[in-house]
């Protein structure tokens, strides 16, 4: 499983001229200037500038791509407490990315920044323990942390509470809640709950049994690059009256202008 980390770097919480003349220029894509403000704030002891370093070694911006760089300059930010280099050190050992890949050393970092409210760090601690990879098996735990996240509008941690009520994995069996949470991550175009919530239409649980948005539901899936929406997609097809794929498509048109919400 690839987790991202963070992909910008954080503004300033306080005044801080050097640092604020960094940002002016990363924002700019000036990459070197940017680490010249932001490296001897680094070598100082800043966390900004700590975990911003680390991110530019990530992605190769201004420097040449080193993971184990990246790690060394996360680790400074996240040994005092910093959530979001907790969480790209602990993505750092699930991926095995300037260290060797160590399932409990990721879940340490993880917990201590999901601990913090770590949206990213929530969610993928739910897969972990959905996984069983360092650390336990259990459902009812995955369950807590992708809760925590969802509710904070994680697409992903929404999807994956969705689909634990839809199996009765940790929680019982509920398709009006599976629904619910599909639908918020669908909303947000996570193309998998968009496949997801298509099914339900077809089968008919949790929402009444609906051709038409179980087609325009797939359809979406499959605009945003899901295989199973696309199959999805023309499998219901074969049910449906020329009128009700026109509707279904009208529907998903409007839908994409809706960005999503209220379809």
């Amino acid at each position: 499983m690839l987790v991202l980390v963070m992909t910008q770097p954080v503004a300033a919480q306080s005044i801080k001229p050097d640092y604020d003349a960094g940002w002016e220029a990363f924002q700019k894509k000036d990459y070197v200037t940017a680490l010249r403000h932001w490296r001897p704030l680094a070598e100082q002891g800043d966390t900004d500038a700590q975990f911003n370093l680390g991110l530019m070694y990530y992605k190769g911006q201004g420097v040449a791509k080193d993971y184990k760089e990246a790690v060394n300059w996360y680790r400074l930010a996240a040994e005092r407490g910093v959530a979001h280099a907790q969480t790209s050190l602990g993505t750092s050992y699930l991926n095995g990315q300037g260290v060797p890949q160590d399932y409990e050393t990721a879940a340490k970092w993880y917990r201590l920044a999901a601990k913090q409210g770590g949206a990213i760090a929530q969610a993928v601690l739910g897969d972990m323990y959905r996984k069983g990879q360092g650390v336990a098996k259990d459902y009812k735990e995955a369950v807590n942390w992708y809760r925590l996240a969802a509710e904070q509008g994680h697409a992903h941690a929404q999807n994956s509470l969705g689909a634990s009520y839809l199996k009765g994995y940790g929680v019982p069996q509920d398709y009006e809640t599976a629904v619910k949470w599909h639908r918020l991550a669908a909303e947000q175009g996570h193309a998998h709950a968009q496949f997801l919530l298509g099914t339900f239409y077809v089968r008919g649980k949790g929402v009444p049994k609906d051709l038409v948005y179980a087609h325009m539901w797939a359809n979406l899936a499959a605009s945003n690059g899901s295989e199973g929406g696309e199959k999805a997609r023309d499998l219901v097809a074969r049910a449906m009256t020329p009128a009700q794929i026109a509707e279904a498509q009208k529907l998903a048109r409007k839908c994409v202008r809706k960005k999503y919400k209220g379809c």
